[in-house]
């Protein structure tokens, strides 16, 4: 049999109901009169890149934005006009306030196999303070629809770290999340991004020992519960891993469809126009919607793909450090238990995985 080459496909759904506070993702909320001509845009783009020649993908991968708050006959047409290669993974992120058991049936009549419910929280202040606005209530709802539609694998998507956030509220949170017996879950630090409603609020930045505490008790939560860490901030049982995030750490090619829509081939990175208007009004004159580019070069491209593998199971070449940094890292880096000319984190290492990278020969 020949190997398939990994290619994975990305479709940015911009719009939400409202903005979280920590979000800096390329959103809009006052753009819901633009989603029925923004989904025609986007269809036809795809076509012209399917026309083009555009590889089988491996996986696929819905974004936002909120894809749920779009029709969802007309997101899953959408996602069965990618050309997928057999046993492709087909994601769709979900608000589990829109999830129902018919929007799921429909998306996978279009080829989808897995979602992400962004959950966050189950503690209601937190999600407050969080600038969420679903209800935690409807978390066990979603992912009973999950299973009733029939899909083979979900993930729960989790922050820790606000300001208003107890160690006990977040072990409550990790704990009511294993109840629901996921067989993946995402768990990230919250970050302060520039331009955003945290960003504005020193006193509710998070801190970093509080974070290093609470990720120490999702992860012996996790790993007890039978979900291996697989990347940083990812766990999973064995064969649900997200595909289409290994794709990225390992620097293989993507291609990214819609507005603000980033793609990458080779070591050059592209990214698509950033209003849905301008995106809307390109793509109806069959003009270009390719906003920018870059392309890495050597060292820089080598460093990147260094610092994204080191946070995984696949580790990186142990040359990547001199002896003595290596000697230096004892307790945060060991050699791989299956590739012995390469090294991977330990936990202590994870907690320090930005540091670490910062000592590569």
């Amino acid at each position: 049999m020949i190997a398939v080459e990994p290619f994975g496909v990305y479709l940015h759904i911009p719009f939400c109901a409202s903005k979280c506070d920590y979000c800096a993702f390329a959103t809009w909320t006052d753009r819901g009169h633009l989603v029925d001509a923004y989904l025609d845009a986007l269809m036809v783009e795809i076509s012209r890149a399917v026309d083009s020649g555009l590889p089988r993908a491996t996986t696929v991968f819905v974004g936002g934005g909120t894809p749920t708050l779009v029709p969802p006959e007309r997101l899953a047409a959408a996602i069965d006009s990618i050309p997928v290669t057999a046993g492709a993974e087909v994601t769709v992120e979900c608000n589990p306030d829109d999830v129902s058991v018919d929007m799921l049936r429909t998306f996978r009549d279009g080829g989808v196999n897995r979602v992400s419910i962004g959950v966050q929280s189950m503690s209601d202040h937190v999600l407050v303070s969080l600038g969420r606005t679903h209800d935690r209530a409807n978390v066990a709802r979603a992912v009973d629809a999950v299973r009733q539609a029939g899909l083979p694998s979900f993930n729960l998507d989790l922050i820790y770290g606000a300001a208003a956030e107890s160690v006990d509220d977040w072990t409550s949170t990790v704990e009511e999340a294993i109840a629901l017996d996921p067989p993946h879950i995402s768990a990230y630090g919250l970050t302060v991004e520039a331009g955003t409603a945290l960003a504005a609020r020193p006193e509710r930045f998070p801190d970093d020992d509080d974070q290093a505490d609470k990720y120490e008790i999702v992860d012996d939560r996790l790993t007890d519960h039978g979900l291996a860490n697989y990347e940083v901030s990812n766990w999973a049982r064995p064969g649900h891993e997200s595909a289409h995030n290994f794709l990225y750490w390992r620097q293989q090619d993507y291609r990214g469809f819609g507005w603000a829509a980033h793609s990458h081939a080779d070591g050059r990175r592209w990214w698509n126009l950033r209003t849905p208007d301008r995106y809307v009004d390109a793509v109806g004159r069959g003009e270009s919607v390719e906003a920018s580019s870059e392309t890495l070069d050597a060292e820089s491209r080598l460093f990147e793909r260094r610092q994204l593998l080191l946070r995984t199971r696949d580790g990186i070449p142990a040359d990547s450090f001199s002896t003595a940094t290596l000697q230096l890292l004892d307790g945060m880096v060991v050699p791989h238990p299956d590739r012995p000319d390469h090294v991977v984190l330990t936990r202590r290492g994870r907690l320090m995985a930005n540091e670490i990278s910062t000592r590569f020969v």
